[in-house]
């Protein structure tokens, strides 16, 4: 909603700050597989406990059930696997973290199906203590690949918002809302971050000048550069699937019109020619089209038009107020927010057959993202009088919570998989 809004009237966002998270999930079904996840042999002289986290991961996405009913195992010797599946684990993990004479750790861990009898596989990583995490998220995505099919992404990381009283915040922290770390700081709003393709830099608006203006910054050594300061307004930054383009809103020939520019910067395109309000755009998975958000029909709705411009054509007719779009990685769906009798509610739209359906119970929704799998949509939500942020399922079934324990997070946007 927000950026539709900065588009229309420059509206500033009021959020707390928030870089810790608890996670819970409801909604989850009778589909669920049953996993044995062994506490990791050395978990308990590890800065990281590796089976806690690899636990964690997989009950979050809604498909697993986590047992503990196979405690003192690692990844040395085949188990009985009989055993195991007499306790009801369809699988098994199994593991151990070793310190190094280097002061790395050594993490080991298998895989194993207790319904086929089948040894599944495993993996070794011998990695710095700051690096852990990352190695249990991988750990998870490995379970969740070799049982599921699907790409995991446990591994990717997340950025959102924050404010914490007069000072603005942009997050980068692991996809499971731990481990944090600030990215920029400023005593004015920061807004609408976007993931470059590559995962190594984030575009975003700062309200810095007095104005939104576009930075585009690398996340690992911080640097940033000015992409966007044109007259009036910059806003709502979005990618090209290459990376090589952004698509941005403009307001320097007045009005909020869409153009394209090289992201190193440059002159930008305009892309129509419209007195509407357009804005909010998002590029499709194969780089062809850009979805948008305008009310040339007289209120919001979301059009699509090809990067070469030309006419826009209309994609969302349910309702009379829809903004927020988001592209699904596989091309396959769309999330955006509707207005229904005065809630904001997350819809997803199969884009083969136009059907749309709202996804959630709450009435503040906003801001989704997809997950690289395109299984999962992150957003930001109102609940109990808290904003919080919340993943769902495509059906809405399985949800978790990523709720602050004090203060409030806005604007996520879910980073590609890690290469």
């Amino acid at each position: 909603m927000k950026k539709f809004l900065v588009s229309c009237v420059l509206g500033l966002l009021a959020l707390q700050a928030q870089a810790q998270f608890r996670v819970e999930v409801s909604g989850v079904g009778l589909t669920q597989i049953p996993v044995a996840i062994s506490g990791f042999r050395g978990d308990d002289q590890s800065p990281q406990k590796i089976a806690a986290i690899v636990q964690a991961d997989l009950e979050r996405s809604g498909q697993f059930k986590p047992l503990d009913t196979a405690p003192g195992l690692d990844e040395t010797a085949r188990p009985d696997l009989s055993v195991i599946r007499l306790r009801g684990a369809d699988a098994l993990v199994a593991g151990s973290v070793t310190r190094l004479a280097d002061g790395r750790y050594d993490v080991r861990f298998r895989l194993w199906d207790t319904v086929r009898n089948q040894d599944l596989g495993g993996q070794s990583h011998a990695v710095p203590a700051g690096d852990l995490r990352l190695t249990a998220h991988r750990i998870a995505d490995f379970v969740y690949e070799r049982l599921t099919g699907d790409k995991g992404i446990f591994s990717t990381r997340l950025t959102y918002v924050t404010k914490a009283g007069s000072n603005y915040r942009l997050w980068v922290a692991d996809a499971d809302g731990e481990n944090a770390q600030p990215a920029f700081s400023s005593p004015e709003p920061i807004i609408s971050p976007a993931w470059a393709p590559n995962g190594n830099q984030l575009a975003y608006v700062s309200f810095e000048a007095r104005k939104p203006v576009v930075y585009v910054q690398d996340i690992d050594s911080g640097k940033r550069r000015l992409v966007a300061s044109f007259k009036g307004s910059n806003s709502a930054p979005a990618w090209s699937p290459d990376g090589s383009a952004i698509a941005l809103t403009l307001s320097r020939d007045g009005g909020s019109q869409l153009f394209v520019m090289d992201a190193r910067g440059g002159e930008p395109r305009r892309l129509m020619q419209s007195s509407a309000i357009d804005t909010e755009p998002v590029y499709s998975p194969d780089g062809k089209s850009i979805y948008f958000v305008s009310d040339r029909g007289g209120a919001p709705q979301i059009y699509r038009v090809g990067v070469t411009g030309g006419n826009a054509e209309r994609i969302t007719f349910s309702g009379n107020y829809n903004i927020s779009p988001a592209l699904s990685p596989d091309g396959k769906w769309l999330a955006y927010i509707s207005r229904v009798s005065g809630a904001f509610k997350l819809h997803v739209m199969d884009l083969a057959s136009g059907t749309a359906v709202a996804i959630t119970d709450t009435t503040a929704d906003e801001s989704p993202s997809f997950s690289p799998n395109s299984r999962m949509v992150i957003y930001a939500t109102l609940m109990q009088g808290k904003e919080a942020l919340m993943t769902s399922s495509l059906d809405g079934r399985i949800k978790a919570r990523l709720a602050g324990q004090s203060g409030d997070i806005r604007e996520p946007d879910w980073g590609p998989a890690q290469k």
